[in-house]
């Protein structure tokens, strides 16, 4: 397959594995990368050792095109990001922030960079200061999408921009990579879909679970994290959404995110205070979603644990490996080609 993606990461089919917290990690980035796609890697949960660690051992494991996500909101983010442009990673994948000096020194190297945005406005200024492809969430996606729909956004962008566009949100088969195709975009991100592989590390009984639910089992609210958000609809989803923010437990949480990001408390808690209110009710809101998607994710714990997942998780069935659903997507995308063509003849 050949798009403006492809050509210029130089992968073999534009399917990019969304940057997840605790699932996009070096084994499944690499199994991403070697199978044509474009892994990324998910710094979130890392602290800039861990993230020149990570970087490392995807290098051991393939020797294709790969990338690293920051997203700048987050305590550590800027820092992670700095360890990926000092480590020359080939695709640096920015949301929730300003990454002009991202595109900078990315360049500086012959590396690209990606923003993920929800709209024409935040995808213009991209653009504008040199941003090299956007990734456009729609609603349909699992975590942060916005009010518009794939179907709609993607076309948006295409007609309003002159970078490609990578579609996210709503993409699980060959039949929603040609879909894309024809809106206008150069490739998709999928992340629900490769989260439910062989390779993938989220737990089994989330696997299990993402097989079971349809298209109508998710939840789609502000009050999990802050923002829009969209998660897998299970008793403690409902739970979480109906409590809302509990500063008592942002307090707690935001020590573990702390340490985890090697930043001293204090130096934390002052920052986020100076910050100002609204800044500090987000990065509540993060700290206590953080610790439910690490327990769904890593302990498959069902009872407190709250996964983000898209709409599509009603539209998989199994269980393959990185490479035979590549596989299978390009075949399904022919065949709907085939179907097109037919019944425009």
């Amino acid at each position: 397959m050949k798009t403006r993606l492809t050509e210029m990461i130089g992968i073999k089919y534009p399917i990019v594995l969304s940057g997840m917290s605790w699932i996009s990690t070096p084994k499944m980035v690499a199994a991403v990368s070697n199978a044509g796609g474009l892994g990324i890697l998910a710094t979130g949960p890392l602290n800039a050792k861990q993230t020149r660690d990570a970087v490392r051992e995807i290098r051991s494991l393939t020797d294709k095109p790969f990338g690293g996500n920051a997203s700048l909101m987050f305590p550590g983010a800027a820092e992670n990001a700095k360890v990926l442009l000092q480590e020359q990673v080939p695709v640096i994948n920015f949301a929730l922030g300003k990454g002009d000096w991202i595109v900078k020194e990315a360049h500086k190297y012959g590396g690209k960079v990606f923003a993920t945005v929800v709209n024409l406005r935040h995808a213009k200024r991209a653009q504008d200061f040199g941003t090299d492809a956007i990734l456009a969430t729609g609603q349909e996606a699992a975590a942060h999408g916005e009010d518009v729909t794939s179907l709609v956004l993607i076309p948006h962008l295409a007609e309003n921009l002159k970078i490609p566009v990578i579609g996210a949100g709503g993409f699980a088969d060959g039949r929603g990579l040609a879909a894309a195709l024809a809106l206008g975009a150069s490739g998709v991100a999928m992340g629900t879909r490769l989260m439910t592989t062989k390779e993938s590390p989220l737990h089994e009984n989330y696997k299990k679970l993402t097989m079971e639910k349809d298209v109508y089992d998710t939840l789609f609210s502000k009050r999990f994290d802050g923002i829009l958000c969209r998660v897998m609809k299970t008793d403690a989803a409902k739970r979480a959404i109906k409590k809302g923010l509990s500063w008592p437990a942002a307090f707690f949480n935001s020590r573990d995110i702390a340490a985890q990001a090697g930043i001293p408390y204090l130096k934390l808690f002052i920052g986020v205070l100076l910050s100002g209110y609204a800044n500090a009710k987000q990065l509540a809101y993060m700290a206590n979603a953080f610790k439910a998607i690490k327990v769904a994710t890593e302990d498959g714990d069902s009872k407190t644990g709250v996964l983000p997942v898209g709409q599509v998780q009603g539209l998989i069935h199994d269980q393959p490996t990185v490479a035979e659903l590549f596989e299978r997507i390009v075949k399904e995308a022919k065949e709907a080609q085939g179907k097109v063509n037919e019944a425009l003849e």
